[in-house]
C-alpha cells in the first residue's frame, strides 16, 4: 500500500458534520490514521477546515493560531442556551424597533482588541474537563474573559424576521478575527448590547490563515479524486519563507541555530519562518532567538 503523502487538505465542511467526522472520512480516503485538524468548526457551521496528514500534522499547531474570516447571520431578539440556533430558547424580546443604524453603533465597541467571555458550550477545559461537557452534565460554568482581536466586524445587511410570533431582526455580518475568538459570543454580546439578546443562526468560515474557500474541496470532490497540498506548498502558503544555503540546511537538520538572514523575515513563536533547502525541500520552522534563527520544528532531520 502506498504511504499517504505529507501535506494539507483544505475541506469545505458541510453542515451537520463535526470536525471529527471529517477527520474520520479523510483518514479513510488517505489510508492513514495520522490526520489532524487546525481548529474545530461547530456542526451547524460550514466552510474552511484545514487538515494535516502525516508530517504536516506538525504544522497544525501554527496554522491554528492564524487569523480567520467568517460570514455569519445573527438573530437579534432571541437568546439561546448555546448562543446559536442549536440551543434551546431562553428568552425572546421584541426587536422590531431596531434599525441598521442601531446595530452598526453596537458593533463598533465589539471591534478591535476586546475582552471576550467564551460561550459556556465551548471546548475550553475547566479543571481538565471541556466546558460543554460540564454544561451538559447540569453544572453551572463561568468562564473568564480573555483577550482577542476582532479586526473586522462589518454589518452587511439587516432584514426583519420572526421567532415564535415575536418580531426579530436578522443581521448578516462579516468577521475577521484572531484565533480563539468565538463568533457565537459576538452574536450574544451584540444582542446584550442592544438589550434584546441575540444568537447565531448561520456561520461559514471562509479563510484560515493562507487558506480560503478557493483552495477548499468538498468531501464529494475528495471522494472522486483525493489530492493533498504538498508539505512545501502548504508551508509557503502559511509562513514567511527563507531559502537556505546547503551549510545552513545541514546545520538545521541537526537542530543547530543559524545566523538570522540579513534583511530576511524574522520568525516569532506565533508565526515562524519556513526554511527551505536549495532543492526546495522544507527543512525546519524558525524563530528569532536573540539575534539567531532557532529551529522550533525540524522536518528534515539529519
Amino acid at each position: 500500500m502506498t504511504p499517504a503523502p505529507s501535506g494539507l487538505v483544505v475541506v469545505d465542511k458541510p453542515a451537520g458534520w463535526t470536525s471529527h467526522d471529517v477527520v474520520a472520512r479523510v483518514r479513510r480516503l488517505a489510508g492513514t490514521r495520522k490526520v489532524g485538524h487546525a481548529g474545530t468548526l461547530d456542526p451547524m457551521a460550514t466552510g474552511v477546515l484545514v487538515l494535516g496528514l502525516e508530517k504536516a500534522t506538525r504544522l497544525l499547531t501554527y496554522v491554528v493560531g492564524a487569523d480567520k474570516d467568517y460570514l455569519a447571520t445573527v438573530r437579534l431578539g432571541v437568546t439561546t442556551t448555546t448562543d446559536d440556533a442549536e440551543g434551546e430558547t431562553v428568552a425572546t424580546t421584541d426587536a422590531g424597533a431596531l434599525t441598521e443604524a442601531h446595530v452598526r453603533a453596537a458593533v463598533a465597541p465589539l471591534t478591535g482588541p476586546i475582552e471576550q467571555v467564551p460561550s459556556t458550550v465551548s471546548a475550553i477545559k475547566v479543571d481538565g474537563r471541556r466546558a460543554y461537557a460540564r454544561v451538559r452534565a447540569g453544572e453551572d460554568v463561568v468562564l473568564a474573559a480573555r483577550p482577542v482581536v476582532v479586526h473586522r466586524f462589518e454589518v452587511l445587511g439587516t432584514r426583519q424576521a420572526e421567532h415564535a410570533g415575536n418580531p426579530a431582526l436578522d443581521v448578516d455580518v462579516a468577521v475577521t478575527c484572531s484565533s480563539g475568538t468565538y463568533v457565537r459570543a459576538l452574536a450574544r454580546d451584540l444582542g446584550a448590547a442592544l438589550g434584546v439578546g441575540g444568537h447565531l443562526t448561520a456561520l461559514r468560515r471562509t479563510r484560515v490563515g493562507g487558506y480560503g474557500l478557493a483552495a477548499a474541496r468538498t468531501l464529494e470532490d475528495l471522494e472522486r479524486s483525493f489530492t493533498v497540498l504538498p508539505l512545501e506548498d502548504a508551508a509557503r502558503a502559511t509562513f514567511p519563507a527563507r531559502t537556505l544555503s546547503a551549510e545552513e540546511a545541514t546545520a538545521l537538520s541537526y537542530g543547530k541555530r543559524i545566523r538570522t538572514a540579513d534583511g530576511g523575515p524574522a520568525g516569532t513563536p506565533e508565526v515562524p519562518v519556513a526554511a527551505f533547502a536549495p532543492d526546495g525541500g522544507l527543512v525546519a520552522l524558525l524563530t528569532d532567538d536573540d539575534g539567531a534563527a532557532r529551529p522550533v520544528l525540524v522536518l528534515r532531520p539529519a
